[in-house]
């Protein structure tokens, strides 16, 4: 038997761990059992509100190794020849709850965290380097639409193909959901993307438009439709159970750092605007520019602790980085922070897993769970007269900031040469996928809609996918009414 003994939360010893203090052996149950008050109060407490989106998920921390030179394009301590910078990720998917299986057909979150010497740098992306929607207005709209209904409480396909097929600008991302990448084998088989444009800026000042790729080294495997759902039953933690047992062999994954860059004055230009989120960039016209290697090395050793208390924002940018005209981008600047500061607090930055490894000198103070706090001699307010921090504009550097004026407009993104909502969905199809993986995706889709989709929509979900391409369409449109009888 261990030596150990139990206390309370605050180390004094505890009598018992095995029966509340009652008065007499059937009397009632004294209040003063304070130890049997807290334990109780504890468990009450012991959950936080899940995440809105991405509520199941998993991670572990890592290594980037940088082995490329990108010095030309940022100023970034991070991506500097040979740096090294520890990281946590969390993968997710996006529209299940926290019991949901891990291989429902979905986007999987890839949130990455950098612990740099300048701050704390957060890239927040998912497996795909589109998404549904390109402004943040139609956000909360996208993610109930993806959901449950709120009389039954059950998911409706009716419901998702209504919102796909009324916002045609998520056919684009609906086809990389709907094939082979919407169902991977594992998160270690899975490449992940920053998805959004940012900016880099070097030591000179000049700036620069970029795009992150993670590219696994594992290679990309996939579950069939058939084999997501078997596991769903019979193993629905399979995809988080399998990158910590992998960890734990030893077998650490690696994914390889790349980026697209593309010169500031080019984006006004270029076939289609390259801050939609909708579109990706041609690898031809911006190809891939290795940066170097990211290793996840060490499983977590609590997961409520440092999984499900882990917070990223796309607003953490360091000096070198910034964002773009990308309006969702600009909208998650904001959102997630604030739902961090609801779901675990607003000082959130004070848990160790999320706190940055550089001095904090903040004017930040008080509120519920506050742990760190400046000498009492520091002033709690900017500016003063008595030695407190102050904003220091060359260590900032060059904010990341662009040039924009004109009237507070709502509209959408300018229209560049090639444009439109259904032509880089037409041209995964066309020429990305090979015949096997359309005969995958038409058996996905067709058997998606059979789940439930009914007219008007229904009509709608046909007429999209002939948007996306004549053929496809078509077939879809038969497999549907076959399936119909």
């Amino acid at each position: 038997m261990s030596d150990a003994f139990t206390t309370n939360n605050f180390g004094i010893p505890v009598a018992s761990d095995d029966e509340s203090l009652t008065a007499g052996t059937q009397g009632p149950i004294l209040l003063h059992d304070h130890y049997l008050i807290e334990k109780l109060a504890q468990f009450n407490r012991e959950r936080v509100p899940e995440r809105v989106v991405h509520a199941k998920g998993g991670g572990a921390f890592g290594e980037l190794v940088v082995t490329g030179d990108v010095s030309k394009y940022t100023k970034a301590k991070l991506f500097q020849p040979g740096a090294r910078t520890e990281s946590l990720v969390r993968f997710s998917t996006v529209a299940g709850e926290q019991g949901s299986p891990d291989t429902w057909r979905d986007p999987r979150g890839f949130a990455v965290k950098f612990y740099t010497e300048d701050g704390n740098y957060d890239l927040v992306g998912n497996n795909t380097p589109v998404f549904f929607i390109k402004d943040p207005i139609k956000f909360p709209d996208f993610i109930r639409s993806q959901k449950r209904l709120p009389g039954s409480g059950l998911r409706d396909h009716n419901m998702q193909w209504d919102f796909w097929t009324l916002r045609p600008e998520s056919a684009h991302q609906v086809t990389w959901l709907m094939g082979d990448r919407g169902l991977p084998k594992t998160w270690r088989h899975m490449d992940g993307f920053g998805s959004h444009t940012y900016q880099w800026v070097n030591e000179a000042g000049e700036r620069f438009w970029v795009k992150y790729h993670f590219k696994t080294n594992q290679g990309i495997e996939f579950l069939t439709q058939d084999e997501a759902d078997s596991l769903a039953g019979s193993d629905p933690d399979y995809h988080r159970a399998d990158l910590y047992d992998a960890i734990e062999r030893g077998e650490h994954p690696t994914w390889t750092l790349k980026v697209q860059v593309m010169p500031l004055d080019e984006a006004e230009g270029y076939r289609f605007n390259p801050f939609d989120l909708t579109k990706v960039w041609s690898q031809q016209d911006y190809p891939l520019i290795e940066v170097g290697t990211w290793t996840l090395n060490r499983n977590p050793e609590n997961f409520f602790a440092q999984i499900e208390q882990a917070s990223f924002e796309p607003s953490n940018v360091v000096p070198g980085i910034g964002f773009s005209p990308d309006k969702m981008l600009l909208g998650r600047v904001f959102s997630y922070a604030d739902a961090h500061r609801y779901r675990i607090g607003p000082n959130y930055a004070d848990l160790p897993v999320n706190a940055p490894k550089n001095q904090v000198n903040s004017y930040s103070k008080e509120g519920p769970m506050r742990y760190s706090y400046n000498s009492p001699d520091t002033p709690v307010y900017a500016p003063n007269s008595f030695g407190g921090p102050h904003a220091d504009p060359n260590r900032a550097g060059d904010e990341g900031l662009w040039n924009f004026d004109g009237e507070a407009v709502r509209a959408g993104y300018i229209e560049h040469a090639e444009d439109g909502d259904f032509t880089q969905a037409g041209t995964l199809v066309r020429e990305v996928l090979d015949d096997a993986a359309r005969e995958r995706l038409v058996g996905n889709i067709v058997g998606h809609v059979l789940g439930g989709v009914s007219e008007p929509v229904l009509s709608r979900v046909f007429e999209y996918w002939k948007n996306v391409d004549a053929d496809l369409g078509k077939r879809v449109e038969e497999g549907v009414r076959a399936g119909l009888g």
